[in-house]
């Protein structure tokens, strides 16, 4: 497609280097060493991630938690089973928190399964938009002592920002940080189009 000036946009599917988060993985190591309790490695991840990724087109980055049931909650619902999420470390701007499980970071959750989207837009109703203007999206669930804990969000202003790379890169640093313990599946939502207006 031609953007305004009737030139062609490349979709660049990808927001991160191996080298960046070769960098990133390092410093992941190095906070699971000096961090116990793996909620003390959330804030400064995503400080570190911010750094890196921020000037390459991310536009938001944070960790949300899955929020104990509450007694409400245990009254309506099965006990012990988890009904929204709550954001525990974000940069750079406020988010909604609580969340329910029921769009993007809900279905990695409880899926287990990487969420790439490369436009909001095709998710229709089933998107939950914090910030208007994100355009794309990736989910990977996190996990603390063996079991689903979470998911590490991070959306962009431009369709496609996150590809391939960001889906084993990340992997990589969040394994490296101690939050994944498996290679969860990716479950993609993909412009089909190699162009894309801007």
């Amino acid at each position: 497609m031609d953007n305004e000036f009737g030139m062609q946009a490349t979709l660049r599917r990808g927001c991160g280097s191996e080298e960046i988060y070769t960098s990133l993985a390092a410093r992941a190591r190095e906070l699971a060493d000096a961090c116990a309790d793996p909620a003390d490695r959330l804030a400064p991840l995503c400080d570190a991630l911010w750094s890196e990724l921020a000037p390459r087109g991310l536009s938001w980055i944070g960790f949300y938690l899955v929020a104990p049931p509450s007694e409400a909650d245990a009254r309506t619902a099965d006990p012990g089973v988890a009904t929204e999420m709550i954001l525990a470390a974000r940069r750079d701007k406020p988010a909604c928190s609580p969340i329910g499980l029921q769009g993007v970071c809900g279905q990695g959750f409880l899926e287990e399964r990487i969420r790439l989207v490369e436009d909001v837009g095709l998710l229709g109703a089933g998107y939950i938009a914090c910030d208007p203007r994100d355009r794309s999206e990736i989910v990977v669930p996190i996990y603390r002592n063996g079991a689903p804990w979470g998911v590490l969000d991070a959306d962009s202003h431009e369709l496609a920002c996150f590809g391939e790379a960001d889906v084993r890169g990340l992997s990589a640093v969040l394994r490296s940080a101690g939050l994944l313990d498996r290679a969860p599946e990716v479950r993609a939502d993909r412009l089909h189009d190699q162009q894309a207006s801007l």
